[in-house]
C-alpha cells in the first residue's frame, strides 16, 4: 500500500504534518478529511512507490531521509509518557494518537506514530498496528499487547516509559563518565601521530647529514613511522580484515558464547558487564511482569536484554524450570551465574507474592553499583592512560634527544 507525506491544518487551526498509508491520493485525502486535516500538501513517498500509475505521477514525489533515522529512546520515552497521559485522561485512542503526532517533533516517529493511527482506525488494535510498524521492539509490543488485553494500557504505557527512561538515565551516566578517557586517549594517539610521521623525521634527517650513528630504538622509530607512510593502506586493510572475521566469528553461536564467557570472567572489568547484564534483565522481568506478560513469556522476551549467551543460557533453563512448574530461583542458582542476593531475593519475592517488586529492587541496587564500578574504573583508567602517554612520548623524544646529546659531545671534544 504506498504511503503519502501531508502537510495540512488541523480544525483548531494549528499546521501538522505526517505520513498516511492508503489505496491512492484520494483515499487519502478522505483519510485526513475524517480526521480533521484539511490538506494544503500531499505527495507520495519515493521509498514506497513501486509501478507508479498515471495518477501517481501527477504527484510531487520527494525522497524522504527521516524514514531511515533512528528513533531516539528519549523521545519514545517521553512519546510513550504522553500517550500514557492522554488515554488516562479519557481520550480515545485514534484522538490521543493524533494529537501525540502533533506534539512529536521527530519527523520519523511522526510519521510511524501516524501509521499507526491509521491502522488503529481501520480497526486493528494497538498492539498489532504497532508490530507491523516493525519499529517498536518485542518487549514494547509484548507489554502494549498485554496492556490491551488486561484493560491496563495506561499503566503499562506509564511503566514502559518508565522503563525506557531508566535506560536512557543509565546509557547517559556510563556515557558520561567514559568521555573523558575517552577524549584522553584520542589526544595521545594525535599527539604520538604528529611526533613520529612529523617531528622526528626532520631531525633524523640533520642527524643523517652529520653522518652520525642513530640508537637502534631511533632506526626502530624511524623505520615504523616510514612503514607506516608507505603501507597505511595495507595496515587499514589488515585492521578491516580482522574485524570482518571478529565480526564472522560473534555471529556463530560458540563464536559468541566464548566472547561472552571472557567477558565475564575478565578482571575488575567483568565484574561490571555482569551488573549491568543482570540490571538490565532484571528491570526489563520486572517491567514485563507488571504489564502482565506470563512469566514464561516474559523471560523469553527479557534474556535478550542482557546481551550475553551465557547468561541467557541460565535464564532459558529457569525458563524450562518455571514451564516444568518449578521455582525460578533454583536453575539461577544452579546455573553459577548469578550473585546469591540476586538468586535469594527472587525466592523471596516468589515465595511472598511480590517478584516485580524485588526484581525491581536488585535491578536498582546492581544500577547503582555499575555506576560506582565505571566511576571507579575511569579513575584508575585516567592515571594509566595519562602514563601510557607520557611514556611514549619520552620514549619519542629520547630516541630524538640521545642522538642530538652525542652530537654535541662530540662537537665539544
Amino acid at each position: 500500500m504506498p504511503v503519502y507525506a501531508y502537510k495540512g491544518v488541523t480544525q483548531a487551526g494549528r499546521n501538522t504534518r505526517g505520513f498516511v498509508d492508503a489505496d491512492s491520493a484520494r483515499s487519502a485525502r478522505a483519510k485526513l478529511r475524517r480526521d480533521g486535516v484539511f490538506l494544503t500538501d500531499l505527495s507520495e513517498s519515493a521509498a514506497e512507490q513501486q509501478g507508479a500509475t498515471s495518477d501517481a505521477k501527477s504527484l510531487n514525489v520527494s525522497f524522504d531521509l527521516s524514514r531511515f533515522r533512528r528513533i531516539a529512546p528519549l523521545d519514545l520515552a517521553l512519546a510513550t509518557r504522553q500517550l500514557s497521559t492522554l488515554i488516562g485522561a479519557g481520550v480515545p485512542l485514534v484522538e490521543a494518537l493524533s494529537a501525540l503526532a502533533e506534539q512529536v517533533e521527530t519527523a520519523r516517529l511522526k510519521g510511524v506514530i501516524g501509521k499507526i493511527r491509521d491502522r488503529v482506525n481501520e480497526g486493528s488494535t494497538l498492539g498489532d498496528a504497532m508490530a507491523q510498524a516493525g519499529t517498536f521492539s518485542d518487549l514494547y509490543v509484548g507489554m502494549v499487547h498485554a496492556g490491551e488485553a488486561g484493560g491496563a494500557l495506561e499503566q503499562v504505557l506509564a511503566r514502559l516509559a518508565e522503563y525506557l527512561e531508566s535506560e536512557v538515565r543509565l546509557r547517559n551516566k556510563v556515557g558520561s563518565i567514559l568521555i573523558y578517557p575517552s577524549v584522553m586517549f584520542g589526544f595521545a594517539l594525535i599527539v604520538v601521530g604528529v611526533l613520529v610521521t612529523v617531528v622526528l623525521p626532520q631531525i633524523t634527517e640533520l642527524l643523517a647529514s652529520l653522518n652520525q650513528p642513530l640508537p637502534f630504538y631511533t632506526r626502530a622509530i624511524i623505520e615504523m613511522a616510514r612503514f607506516m607512510k608507505s603501507y597505511w593502506w595495507a595496515v587499514a586493510a589488515a585492521l578491516l580484515a580482522v574485524a570482518i572475521l571478529i565480526r564472522a566469528v560473534l555471529r556463530t553461536q560458540a563464536g559468541r558464547a566464548s566472547v561472552d564467557r571472557m567477558k565475564l570472567r575478565l578482571p575488575v572489568v567483568g565484574r561490571t558487564v555482569r551488573l549491568l547484564a543482570i540490571s538490565r534483565f532484571t528491570r526489563t522481568l520486572s517491567t514485563l511482569l507488571a504489564g502482565g506478560l506470563p512469566i514464561v513469556r516474559a523471560l523469553d522476551t527479557a534474556k535478550h536484554v542482557a546481551n550475553n549467551v551465557v547468561l541467557g543460557a541460565a535464564i532459558d533453563a529457569a525458563r524450562d524450570s518455571v514451564t516444568e512448574g518449578q521455582s525460578l530461583a533454583q536453575p539461577l542458582r544452579a546455573s553459577g551465574e548469578f550473585p546469591p542476593i540476586v538468586v535469594h531475593m527472587v525466592e523471596v519475592g516468589e515465595r511472598s507474592g511480590e517478584l516485580e517488586s524485588m526484581l525491581e529492587k536488585i535491578a536498582q541496587t546492581y544500577e547503582d553499583q555499575v555506576e560506582t564500578s565505571v566511576t571507579r574504573l575511569t579513575a584508575l583508567l585516567e592515571p594509566l592512560l595519562i602514563l601510557l602517554m607520557v611514556g611514549i612520548v619520552m620514549f619519542i623524544i629520547a630516541a630524538t634527544l640521545v642522538p642530538l646529546l652525542q652530537i654535541t659531545s662530540s662537537i665539544g671534544k
